[in-house]
């Protein structure tokens, strides 16, 4: 322990050499203070709150990142370009330890930074709202400050594929297709009737159910908010539609009426439905009534979503602050990793390289989908092909498997939206990037750091 705190201490002094810790700490206190004077907003207090989490949770782990990454590749670099590594190498001190001591030294000045940055928002956070009326506080505490669960409806995927398969081979008895093009086939098939599922025509009506679970039980009394949102076959005049909503079932539970509602199409809308609405099994039932001559769509990702208090906002924010954390942790681990082997320049590049990867992962993920770096064709309505795909494909899968191990976790938008982060995700967080990702990268890092010969270093680069 006595070493691993000496490494550490170096590595703090490092930070403070290089000036890193007070660029830093000047460049986050800015963002919390002036993003705010630049922002605009709906003009509500709801709206400015959650802009203001967005941007200034996102401007901070951005600026944490890219201080990560460079000091991990620089205290350790530089110090085998600058022979200082030499004079600690022959202390009676492992490699190993050298390593985990500057890690755990650049981990522990991101905690004190994100400590710092995370206490200025929340303290603003906490200004602005007890200076607002006490109508649009009791919005703030609701809506936003606050940590919601939130149940959607279970989609009918089995049925979705029966009635797929059923209708691919309805379709394959009338006209037969290659063996090529039934992958596509099968595939638009499917979307047809997903899209027939989701779908509410004109002058008809839809039903949800919702499953509340073991929640049910804390529920009783306490009210709930819808969040929908739709996609509309034809625009509208006025830019929106009517809606009705109706919640619950006639003679078995208590009844709730939205009455008429003007809506806009693409927007997620939210509004509070009365407690006690749900039966004796916890299902909550949505109904919605379309009195619009066109049809509109919820899909079955995003359409319908209830949400439920489950905590308060401070510890919400705190478990936030620990998955930002976390990400810092493998940031750091894959500097050091590439500073093991490379050059600071280089391993700088390496490592920068790394997190263009993972912030082009949407790119990946669309060729993933469309089984092709072709693209799509928009005209003829077909998917293009490449001779690489047999190669690139099967690669993209792979690396977006370990990118979501960490990708997953959106602390950034739980936050701004009031949706819970549980201690549970928290954990999860920590196992996967941490540990999991974190540790391949400190293993393979201490590895190659084990494995050079620090005293001919410089005429190796």
């Amino acid at each position: 322990m006595q070493q691993l705190l000496a490494i550490i201490w170096l590595t703090w002094k490092a930070a403070f050499r290089f000036r890193l810790f007070l660029v830093v700490a000047v460049l986050l206190l800015g963002s919390v203070v002036a993003l705010p004077l630049l922002l605009t907003d709906d003009g509500t207090a709801r709206g400015f709150t959650q802009i203001l989490l967005t941007y200034t949770l996102s401007t901070i782990t951005a600026l944490l990142g890219l201080s990560t990454l460079w000091l991990a590749c620089g205290t350790l670099a530089r110090d085998i370009e600058d022979c200082q590594i030499q004079v600690v190498a022959v202390k009676p001190i492992a490699r190993w330890q050298i390593w985990l001591g500057k890690w755990l030294g650049i981990v522990s000045l991101n905690a004190t930074l994100l400590a710092m940055s995370g206490a200025c928002v929340y303290g603003l956070l906490q200004y602005r709202a007890n200076h607002l009326p006490a109508k649009e506080q009791d919005i703030l505490r609701n809506e936003v400050l606050v940590a919601r669960g939130s149940v959607r409806p279970v989609p009918p995927m089995d049925l979705i594929n029966q009635e797929t398969e059923s209708r691919l081979k309805a379709r394959l008895a009338k006209t037969p297709i290659s063996a090529a093009d039934l992958p596509e086939v099968r595939r638009l098939t499917r979307e047809q009737v997903k899209a027939e599922f989701q779908v509410v025509p004109s002058d008809y009506s839809r039903s949800w159910k919702v499953h509340l679970g073991l929640a049910r039980h804390w529920l009783a009394d306490q009210p709930l908010f819808l969040r929908i949102k739709f996609n509309a076959a034809q625009s509208s005049p006025s830019g929106t539609f009517d809606g009705l909503w109706q919640v619950g079932v006639p003679e078995k539970t208590k009844l709730w009426s939205s009455g008429p509602q003007s809506l806009a199409p693409d927007t997620f809308h939210e509004f509070q439905i009365p407690a006690g609405l749900f039966d004796d099994e916890g299902i909550l039932t949505l109904t919605f009534v379309n009195p619009n001559s066109t049809a509109l769509l919820f899909t079955l990702e995003e359409g319908v979503e209830v949400l439920y208090r489950q905590g308060g906002f401070g510890a919400n924010f705190i478990r936030g602050l620990g998955i930002i954390f976390c990400w810092m942790g493998v940031l750091a681990a894959i500097g050091l990793a590439s500073a093991s082997l490379l050059s600071f320049p280089v391993a700088a590049f390496f490592s920068l390289s790394l997190l263009l990867m993972v912030l082009a992962s949407g790119t990946m993920a669309n060729a993933v989908a469309e089984g092709t770096l072709g693209g799509y064709d928009s005209e003829t309505g077909q998917t293009g092909s490449n001779p690489l795909d047999v190669v690139i494909i099967p690669a993209f899968k792979a690396l977006l498997k370990v990118i979501n191990l960490a990708k997953n976790f959106s602390p950034v938008d739980s936050l701004s939206t009031g949706r819970s982060i549980t201690w549970t995700e928290l954990g999860l967080a920590f196992c996967q990037i941490v540990l999991l990702l974190g540790g391949a990268f400190a293993a393979l890092g201490i590895y190659l750091f084990s494995r050079r010969e620090l005293a001919t270093a410089q005429g190796t680069q």
